[in-house]
């Protein structure tokens, strides 16, 4: 006799939490995220698995009105457990945090498999569709509002007249300068360079601009920061 919580139907939240966690995890594999394709299947199938153990495994040891569990008390260390694996997968270089979209997206795929294995597969397909609402339809909108606002910190040999090539060039790439203050308010100037930032308004794509006034003559580096700074 086949144990309660082994059946086919349970094989099936099995597989429907592989197929949904591998959907996402190929969409994290083709942009080449830390969080791919297998690290995210298996996370959503081992969810799936715990969850259908903490709702099936110990029928054998209740007894009405003797012994009684909380089928949730395991699905719920999922959510915390989780979080170990996000952790790891969130760094941060130059003040910028990044890996918070591949940590979000590992929690997202424990939460179809746990939906998945506790028979939730509506819900589970429909978080699974947000996810590539979210990663498709967002980004094109977030790369607009990157586009528009930018942050330049210029170093440049004195005395070339830099600054005016730089207002120049931004204004032939469509930008207007809002504000320009002394990049060097902190550490103090040098006898070597000067340094200011700029922050552009504009309708595109700062990467030609950026491109260009790395190659202008007399400038020494040019750091970029924006308000909305890729955190993916």
């Amino acid at each position: 006799m086949e144990p309660s919580g082994e059946g086919w139907l349970q094989i099936g939240e099995l597989a429907l939490a592989f197929v949904l966690s591998s959907a996402i995890g190929l969409e994290r594999e083709l942009k080449m995220r830390s969080a791919g394709l297998r690290t995210c299947t298996l996370i959503g199938i081992a969810a799936a698995l715990i969850t259908l153990v903490s709702k099936y495994g110990f029928g054998d040891v209740l007894h009405e009105g003797r012994i009684v569990l909380d089928p949730s008390r395991m699905a719920a260390q999922i959510v915390s457990g989780i979080g170990f694996i996000g952790g790891g997968l969130i760094f941060v270089r130059q003040d910028v945090a990044r890996g918070l979209t591949t940590a979000a997206t590992v929690w997202l795929v424990a939460g179809v498999g746990m939906a998945c294995g506790a028979g939730l597969a509506k819900l589970a397909a429909c978080v699974t569709l947000a996810h590539f609402v979210v990663v498709y339809a967002y980004t094109p909108l977030i790369s607009r509002i990157q586009s528009a606002y930018c942050e330049l910190t210029i170093a440049f040999v004195p005395g070339r007249d830099v600054l005016r090539q730089v207002i120049e060039h931004s204004a032939s790439y469509g930008f207007s300068i809002l504000d320009i203050v002394d990049g060097w308010q902190q550490g103090g100037k040098t006898e070597d360079a000067d340094c200011v930032k700029l922050r552009l308004k504009g309708v595109r794509s700062y990467q030609p601009l950026l491109i260009l006034l790395r190659r202008t003559d007399g400038i020494l580096s040019v750091e970029v920061g924006q308000p909305g700074r890729d955190q993916r």
